[in-house]
């Protein structure tokens, strides 16, 4: 931390983008150039194009990324997932945040600087589109002032439309993750008045991110993502962050403005030439120098503007950069720590739990039970029959036919409640009904019997369940 500062840490008091009379404090972020910015629009043009396709890519016939919270089927990388699922949907879920987790740990907010899609959208989308209407910061910050002349409404006017459209076209792609892309092709097809149920649900959303990237923009990082207040939790001095070397920076005699011709270091001065840029560049308006922050996004725009003006005058770039506490204080590189290896471990068992699941499970998935409330009831030839309810649940994209019942380990009957002579379970549905089962008293063993019945898709079994059959208790 700059000696400046080190006495007066009021602005960890208060949010950077709030004014002390408690107002919105407009951030006018100067355009970013450099290397991390170039490969932050190559990584951000690459997730985008994902976001957009993903919806539409299909595996076996099932949608890449689906999270139908309606009717409660997730597609994840292709893996369909059915109520039946569900822990193996918690098991993904939990995956994903240990994933998080470990890289807070070993390099702060990265996820937020580089693939958290409101930055991407917010940096590489919507505020491109303003310096290329509007200009960069100075423009933006002189246009503000101006009055609503001819020139100020045609650029607010145009922003506001083409910042619209953008919102309809996410929302809508946030709708193909929703309900499907190919439910989503048909509602197009048909029309918009034919679905207005659907359509007012879009309208919202697309009001939504229209005043998300509009107007709330890197107040959703600061005050409504929580992630922003883990990270708190999770950093240590080892974590690997957007940081400034202050002892570099400061020197003895703390920063100072650059003057040509200077010996910097015999008056006791540090690198820092105290040009503001790193400030006036940063998405948030913090100033790094005062250390890690809540609103620090690891965007690394700052690190691109500090080493272009090291470079022009001739300093070592770098006062800025990726780096730890550690290695700025005591030039300690990063290395695995216990904790970041537990987490690697925690994180590589439920990987190999949710693999071996996963090749585990069945394409459908069988659940035949006893109807409540029914006993066993006596036929003739001294036969014993039990009623059931079943349910087949057909989690692949081609319906399977010819499906029947058989007992594995009793001699006995399975008796269908239905007139379909092709026993049918439909793609991505579910197929139940009512079977009665008889089975010949003598070959009963006890009042409840366990029963393993294989399904069959012609000669083929595709499922096995057990259920308990209950017959007359015997006496001896």
């Amino acid at each position: 931390m700059s000696k400046q500062t080190e006495n007066n840490e009021n602005f960890r008091d208060s949010i950077g983008t709030i004014t002390d009379e408690g107002k919105r404090a407009w951030i006018f972020p100067k355009k970013p150039s450099g290397k991390y910015y170039e490969r932050r629009k190559i990584v951000s043009y690459f997730l985008l194009a994902f976001l957009f396709a993903a919806p539409f890519i299909k595996i076996n016939g099932n949608q890449f990324l689906m999270f139908n919270v309606l009717e409660r089927r997730f597609n994840i990388f292709g893996f369909p997932f059915w109520p039946q699922d569900f822990h193996l949907f918690v098991i993904s879920m939990i995956i994903g945040v240990v994933f998080i987790t470990l890289f807070t740990v070993g390099f702060g907010r990265i996820f937020c600087g580089w693939i958290c899609p409101q930055t991407i959208f917010m940096e590489m989308v919507f505020r491109r589109i303003e310096y290329w209407i509007d200009g960069d910061r100075n423009k933006q910050r002189k246009l503000a002032r101006q009055k609503w002349d001819a020139e100020k409404i045609r650029k607010r006017l145009l922003k506001w439309f083409i910042f619209l459209v953008i919102s309809f076209l996410i929302a809508n792609i946030f709708l193909a993750y929703l309900i499907g892309s190919d439910k989503l092709i048909q509602y197009i097809t048909d029309g918009p008045a034919n679905h207005l149920s659907t359509l007012f649900p879009l309208l919202i959303f697309t009001g939504v991110f229209y005043f998300i990237f509009a107007w709330f923009r890197e107040q959703v990082c600061i005050i409504a993502c929580p992630y922003g207040r883990l990270q708190g939790v999770l950093l240590d001095n080892k974590s690997v962050i957007v940081a400034y070397d202050h002892k570099r920076g400061e020197g003895k005699n703390g920063r100072k403005k650059f003057r040509k011709n200077e010996d910097r270091e015999a008056l006791g001065h540090g690198d820092c030439i105290d040009c503001l840029q790193c400030v006036h560049v940063c998405p948030t308006g913090i100033d790094i120098r005062n250390g890690t922050q809540l609103e620090c996004v690891n965007c690394t725009a700052c690190i691109d503007e500090c080493d272009h003006i090291m470079e022009s005058i001739n300093l070592p770039k770098g006062l800025i950069r990726y780096a730890s506490e550690n290695e700025i204080e005591k030039k300690e590189k990063f290395k695995l720590t216990a904790r970041m290896k537990g987490y690697i471990a925690v994180l590589t068992i439920l990987i190999g739990i949710l693999t071996g699941m996963l090749l585990l499970r069945n394409d459908v998935e069988a659940r035949v039970l006893r109807l409540p409330g029914q006993l066993y009831e006596r036929k003739d030839n001294n036969m014993i029959s039990n009623v059931f309810t079943y349910k087949l649940v057909n989690k692949t994209t081609k319906e399977i036919d010819n499906v029947s019942f058989k007992l594995r380990n009793f001699d006995g009957e399975i008796k269908l409640v239905s007139t379909i002579d092709d026993f049918i379970v439909p793609k991505q549905g579910i197929a139940e009904g009512t079977l009665f089962i008889e089975i010949k008293k003598t070959d009963l063993k006890g009042d409840k019997n366990k029963l393993t019945i294989d399904v069959y898709s012609h000669d083929k079994i595709i499922e096995t369940t057990t259920v308990n059959f209950l017959g007359p208790r015997s006496y001896h």
